[in-house]
This record gives structure tokens, sequence and C-alpha cells, in this order.
């Protein structure tokens, strides 16, 4: 059986994250803020005047001009099935996502809408223009680096094994020949189906389905990132999470090839809330140190 490495990062990536396996990446120096210019109470006819901020940029180092589907407005697609990077309290999206999306809207003077959609639709509609961002615990492949483009990197995530207490399953090494049940559209499918073949991979349309088949005996096993596996392990018992690691990624949000000024922008705002420690605080609050 191959192994798999960890796949490519947009940008300049930054450290590996430690806290159970989640961690905010360290930026080489953190950018000196700056405040916005206080607004004339008067207009000054002087060509030596500086333009007033562009409001979509204000409380942000982000310098240079972008546009959003909505005009003042940070549309975020994702999917709210994978705990705790996003999922439901009662009507509303919570999770490390929406957190960090809801920070950088702040940094742009944006307004944040997130939209719940399949896993799958996200790249497309990015790239379509009908969300800014894909915000979804995403991997950066190079898969999707052909339809969209990728922000720096903000955690790190880990592909482990869920089976059921008493599997034959004890490691990487007996998933040949077993069914997997897998996320459609994740690189946890698209790694298993390198390595073990599409006839041994079954695709369900979000990760909490594919442990529904795992517990009715569907399934031999489901192939899942880290902290959502925790979450669906606890929610359901009988299960384990396997001592061993499939593959470490690194996740960051997809913009659209068209709109390099805001990726620049978002890069901006997020190197800012790593330096001053606000991605960590978010990490933090929904993952329990080991």
């Amino acid at each position: 059986m191959k192994k798999l490495i960890a796949v490519l990062l947009a940008g300049a990536m930054c450290a590996s994250l430690a806290a159970c396996g989640s961690k905010a990446e360290e930026p080489a120096e953190a950018p000196a803020e700056t405040e916005a210019p206080a607004e004339a109470e008067t207009p000054v006819e002087d060509d030596a005047q500086e333009p007033a901020e562009d409001a979509e940029a204000s409380g942000s180092e982000a310098s240079g001009e972008f546009t959003t589907v909505t005009e003042g407005v940070l549309t975020m697609g994702t999917n709210a099935t994978f705990p705790p990077y996003e999922f439901y309290d009662g009507d509303v999206i919570v999770g490390i996502d929406a957190e960090i999306a809801q920070l950088l809207a702040e940094k742009l003077g944006l307004t944040l809408e997130i939209q719940d959609m399949d896993f799958t639709a996200i790249v497309t509609s990015v790239q379509a223009g009908k969300i800014d961002i894909g915000l979804a615990g995403m991997t950066v492949t190079e898969e999707r680096l052909e339809n969209v483009n990728f922000t720096d990197s903000y955690a790190t995530g880990v592909q482990v094994i869920i089976v059921k207490e008493g599997s034959e399953i004890a490691s990487v090494d007996d998933l040949e020949g077993k069914l997997i049940g897998v996320q459609e559209g994740t690189t946890g499918h698209s790694y298993c189906s390198d390595d073990y073949g599409e006839e041994n991979v079954v695709a369900y349309a979000n990760g909490a389905t594919a442990v529904q088949n795992l517990v009715s005996g569907s399934v031999d096993c489901v192939v899942i990132d880290q902290q959502p596996a925790i979450s669906f392990v606890e929610a359901n018992e009988g299960l384990k999470i396997l001592d061993t690691e499939y593959v470490i990624e690194d996740y960051a949000a997809a913009i659209s090839k068209d709109n390099e000024g805001l990726m620049n922008a978002l890069n901006a705002a997020l190197k800012e809330l790593i330096a001053d420690g606000s991605i960590q605080e978010i990490l933090d609050k929904y993952i329990k140190a080991e």
C-alpha cells in the first residue's frame, strides 16, 4: 500500500499546529497596526489630499481593491456537517470556520453571510462567482488549485480511521480489501480511492451519514478528519478512533482566481489574526488540548 504525503499548501504556509492537532500558524513577522484616517467634516479640494480609505477594507492592513459578490458582504460557502469547524446550533451555523470568517469580515469592514451547501458544490460555487470564499475545513490539493486559489493556511487537520469496538482493523495496514466509508468530495475520499480502489470506497453526502452506515454494518470503517471524528465517536456508542494517522493536511479558504485582491486582503487580515492570537483562541475554544 502506498503512503500519501501531505498535500500542497497555497501561498506561504505557516508552522503546523500543535495543540490536539490544531494550532494557529505563526507568521514570520506581524504587520504593524494602522488606524483608519479620521473623516473630514467638510470636503477639502486639494490635489495632495489622500483618498479616503475604502469602506470594504477598513479595520485591516489589507490594501488594494477587491470586490465581493454582494457589496459590503463577505459570502462564505460551507458544509455545516463538520463539527467543530462548522455545524448548526439551532438555526445558526457556528464553529471554528464560522468564527474565523466573522473576524476576517470585520477586518475587511464587511458583513458575513454563510451559505450551507453540499461540500462538492463549494469549489464550483467559488469558481462561478456565487460565493466569495469556501471555508469548510478544506484542504489545499492540486486538483482544487486548478480551479480556485487558496489563502494561507489557518489550521492543520489529520485524517483518521473510525471503526467499531472489536474490529479486526487495527491500523492503516489493515484497510486493504475493506469497505471504507468517506464523505463525498473530500480528501479522504480521494486518498482512499487512490490507495484501495473505487470499488472499496463508499462515498456519502456527509460524514454523519458515513458514520451511521458504519454503525449499521454497511461499511467496515470510516476515514474522516480527526476533529469531526471525535464528535461522531462521542455521539455513537461502540465506535473508536484508531491510534494511527492516515494523512496530515492543512486547511485554507478557497477564493476565485479572478479575485486576487480579495485573497491578498484576506491573507493580510489572517496574518494579523494569527499574530494577535485570535485564531488560536478560537481553536482552543472548540478543540480541547490532550
